[in-house]
């Protein structure tokens, strides 16, 4: 996050996994207005709000997800979605069906008081376990948006986990992961697309354009059973890339059928 001029701390907050803060200023990523984020303490925005246009959605990468799911499964239903963040794309869709994982209770708590996050949809834990419990056959899509200081948490990234993700699913349902990395010589984003492969027929990647190889940036990578038919022509200015091959990550403890480790 940039340097922003007259930057208004609103609330700090610790948590056993993260310290989270909740800023506003007249500027956002270059934008003038009157904008309002939650962040962790490694400067990540988790989201934000434009206060002038609270329904806008202001970060592109969720805009790119939502114009993907829109276009490919425009009657989808049932969305599963592990990490909560201010909820941005669970309160885009009012009228359909969220199931949100988070395991940061205070998260959650900073998303209502802060960002008008109003659903009583969302359930504290790890999202793998949570997920595990649900039912097979069940989801159209399901959006992996969880971080904490090392990325994504690693147990969100094994051939284990995307097994199990595949089951949970409807035969034309997708896996959207956003992901932090570069789109070259990124041994740790290779390996997540490599092993997600593991689980899928069919697999995307896109990303913004118009900076260097190797800085980090949103990427996301999808998985489906079904085959993607045509290209939306709108994805908030992200464009397909080709990713590396990388190595197949595994879970490094033996888990149970519902995702809890062994002992």
């Amino acid at each position: 996050m940039k340097e922003i001029e007259h930057l208004h701390l609103l609330a700090k907050e610790y948590s056993t996994y993260h310290e989270i803060s909740v800023y506003e200023a007249a500027n956002f990523e270059g934008e003038l207005g009157r904008y309002r984020w939650l962040q962790f303490s490694d400067d990540a925005v988790q989201g934000a709000i434009d206060l002038s246009n609270p329904k806008r959605i202001v970060m592109e990468y969720p805009r790119a997800m939502i114009h993907f799911m829109e276009f490919y499964r425009p009657a989808f239903d049932n969305v599963f979605v592990i990490g909560h963040g201010i909820g941005t794309i669970a309160g885009h869709y009012p009228e359909k069906r969220f199931t949100v994982a988070e395991i940061d209770g205070k998260v959650v708590e900073l998303s209502k008081a802060f960002f008008g996050y109003e659903k009583e949809n969302v359930m504290i834990g790890d999202g793998r376990r949570i997920l595990s419990e649900e039912a097979p056959d069940t989801f159209d899509y399901i959006i992996l948006d969880a971080f904490n200081k090392k990325g994504t948490p690693s147990h969100l990234t094994t051939v284990e986990f995307f097994k199990m993700t595949s089951e949970k699913l409807r035969s034309h349902g997708s896996i959207m992961m956003n992901l932090m990395g570069k789109i070259r010589n990124d041994k740790l984003i290779n390996a997540i697309h490599t092993t997600l492969k593991e689980a899928y027929a069919y697999s995307k990647a896109f990303c913004l354009p118009g900076k260097g190889a190797f800085d980090i940036r949103n990427i996301l990578v999808i998985g489906s059973n079904n085959a993607f038919e045509g290209q939306p022509r709108e994805m908030a200015g992200f464009v397909e890339i080709e990713l590396e091959q990388g190595h197949v990550i595994m879970d490094s403890v033996p888990r149970d059928p519902d995702g809890r480790r062994s002992l």
